[in-house]
């Protein structure tokens, strides 16, 4: 009778190293991508989040209806950006961590087409239709 290992299951268990270095690859990219697009309308405070700058167009009293209407535009853009800017350094960090790739649900590997389509994915397709009832 075979006994259960107690052994972790880990990315390299399921993905080759090629395949990991090639999701690094895109999450730095897309690390780098969201960063630059977060510091075009934001600044890191000093613990380093973001915080939405406030525009200045002039003094006149249209500028400031300008800047208030750019302000409120760019605040839900940059709590969005932000979200996607912590789940690439999460996929990151689990990608150093050896557990990329996992369903956090599951256990079981996120199929590699999910994760290609959705690099930041921390659960499988099966997983998720079945949290949010679509199944």
């Amino acid at each position: 009778m075979a006994t259960k290992s107690s052994k972790k299951t880990t990315s390299h268990d399921y993905f080759s190293q090629a395949f990991l270095d090639e999701m690094k690859g895109i999450l730095t990219i897309m690390l780098k991508e969201t960063e630059t697009e977060l510091s075009s309308f934001t600044h890191k405070g000093e613990h380093g989040a973001f915080e939405a700058d406030f525009p200045d167009y002039g003094t006149e009293e249209d500028d400031d209806v300008k800047e208030v209407e750019a302000f409120m535009v760019n605040k839900p853009m940059q709590l969005v950006l932000e979200k996607k800017y912590r789940d690439i350094q999460k996929a990151l960090k689990s990608i150093d961590t050896g557990t990329y790739g996992i369903c956090k649900y599951t256990g079981e590997p996120i199929d590699e087409r999910r994760l290609r389509a959705r690099p930041t994915s921390s659960s499988s397709v099966a997983a998720k239709k079945l949290l949010t009832d679509e199944a």
